[in-house]
């Protein structure tokens, strides 16, 4: 990473956060992964492993950059486990679940929100680490 400009280590660690998080939460999110939308406490598993899958990603990423911090990659589990719990529970925010109402849409961008403003996060400890910025 010595060779790279701080600059561009936050552009490469930015491209490849959102890949990461399209492809954890979309390609590598099985249908059994989602009954994370159970009731009662039977979507801590399916969860869980969800949010095992981003971590996995966040920890190799930071293995390549600073191994030091690898307890960035619990954050973002802890994170993504409470944010997707309360997106998807129906006493929380997945009680507004009709695709053609504005508040589905709002909470689904909240949802966005938090995992990215993580990422960001993950990225600034990265950089400064690396850059001592």
């Amino acid at each position: 990473m010595a060779s790279v400009s701080t600059l561009g280590l936050v552009f490469i660690l930015l491209v490849t956060f959102q890949l990461k998080h399209y492809v954890a939460d979309f390609p590598l999110q099985s249908s059994w992964m989602l009954n994370k939308r159970l009731p009662g406490w039977g979507f801590v598993v399916p969860l869980a492993t969800h949010c095992v899958v981003h971590a996995g990603v966040t920890l190799l990423v930071i293995f390549i950059v600073n191994p030091q911090l690898w307890w960035l990659a619990i954050v973002d589990f802890c994170i993504h486990f409470t944010m997707d719990r309360c997106k998807s529970a129906a006493h929380y925010l997945g009680r507004f679940n009709n695709p053609t109402r504005q508040s589905f849409w709002n909470c689904f961008g909240l949802d966005q929100l938090v995992h990215h403003l993580t990422h960001y996060f993950i990225i600034w400890n990265l950089v400064t680490s690396v850059r001592g910025v």
